[in-house]
């Protein structure tokens, strides 16, 4: 089985998801360059877990009730 080594967020609202997961996991979020991404740091080197990171969510978004699909996680 493939090991997840990356995941990306994609957000409606960046800053709002910012605000939510920092509050809730205490994660660390980094702008990159001039670009609107964030890397995203989920814990201390050596510790278990992955990092990641954000962005914001291209197309319309999802419709009143429906599900949303809105993560990608690369595998090795």
């Amino acid at each position: 089985m493939q090991r997840p080594i990356h995941f990306e967020i994609q957000a409606e609202n960046p800053e709002r998801a910012i605000q939510f997961y920092r509050a809730l996991f205490a994660w660390e979020f980094n702008k990159w360059g001039n670009e609107p991404y964030w890397l995203v740091k989920t814990g201390e080197k050596g510790t278990p877990g992955i990092d990641g990171g954000l962005l914001p969510r291209r197309g319309p978004g999802p419709a009143d009730m429906q599900p949303v699909n809105a993560f990608v996680c690369n595998a090795k």
